[in-house]
């Protein structure tokens, strides 16, 4: 058996062959475990990654108008398609939105104030736009 914390790589090709095979019994079941809860925090926080970039795109275009161009409206149109993309193919998150976008708003009002230099009490404490909002193709904040 290939040891899991000295060739990780081999650990993984090893256990995915034992599957394969069908031979259960010789699985590394805790090790395996801790990998597949790993793995669902990971699609977790690129979700909230995904949101808290986008959600500071559209603070910066609400609070800094005199700075909006082509480059901010495009980050925001990438953001929007790479957040739904997370989504799409990770629906058991949906019902985690509403953690998700807590979360995300406070990291984005926090990178929003560093890089607008306003101060943090500028943003409003809690997130003002709905999903369907953030979402919304159409929608900027004015």
């Amino acid at each position: 058996m290939i040891n899991y914390d000295q060739d990780f790589y081999g650990w993984t090709q090893e256990q995915a062959a034992l599957l394969r095979a069908g031979r259960l019994n010789d699985l590394d079941i805790e090790n395996l475990i801790e990998e597949v809860e790993t793995m669902g925090r990971s699609e977790k926080r690129e979700l909230e990654s995904r949101l808290t970039v986008l959600l500071l795109h559209l603070l910066k275009w609400k609070y800094q108008d005199v700075r909006r161009g082509r480059s901010w409206e495009l980050s925001i149109i990438e953001q929007r398609l790479k957040f739904e993309e997370t989504l799409e193919e990770n629906p058991g998150l949906k019902p985690k939105l509403d953690e998700i976008l807590f979360k995300a708003y406070k990291f984005a009002i926090i990178q929003a104030s560093r890089e607008t230099q306003l101060s943090i009490k500028v943003f409003p404490e809690s997130c003002p736009w709905t999903f369907e909002q953030i979402t919304d193709n159409a929608f900027y904040p004015e």
